[in-house]
């Protein structure tokens, strides 16, 4: 049997930008995908803390160091600049894998910079 357990988590990531005439996606700091082992394209859900928001769709490297969170296409009409977001990434993994597993979680500042990373409890 196989489960899905949380991979990757930035925690309080604040949108930077909107950009509603583009495809769809979401623009992460290449930096902090590197950080939460986030793949170009890889799909993910987001919660937006500042308006209740959840929405599933796939990441786009931003320029390293940038701190850029850019909310594209349709996902533009569910936040604002400013707006705090989880960004949740989940893998599938053996049940046996599954007591070994460690997502890969950072909680972020004001500016997208990596505050501190936290271990699950």
């Amino acid at each position: 049997m196989n489960v899905y357990l949380l991979k990757s988590k930035l925690h309080h990531a604040r949108v930077t930008g909107i950009n509603m005439d583009y495809e769809g996606s979401i623009v992460i700091d290449a930096v902090l995908m590197e950080e939460v082992d986030l793949c170009a394209y890889e799909k993910v859900l987001v919660a937006n803390m500042s308006t209740g928001a959840r929405f599933e769709t796939y990441v786009i490297p931003g320029p390293p160091g940038s701190g850029r969170i850019d909310l594209n296409g349709a996902t533009a009409r569910l936040g604002q600049v400013g707006d705090r977001l989880i960004v949740f990434a989940f893998a599938q993994v053996t049940r046996s894998e599954a007591g070994s597993f460690t997502p890969k979680i950072v909680q972020l500042d004001e500016k997208n910079r990596v505050l501190q990373r936290l271990s699950p409890k």
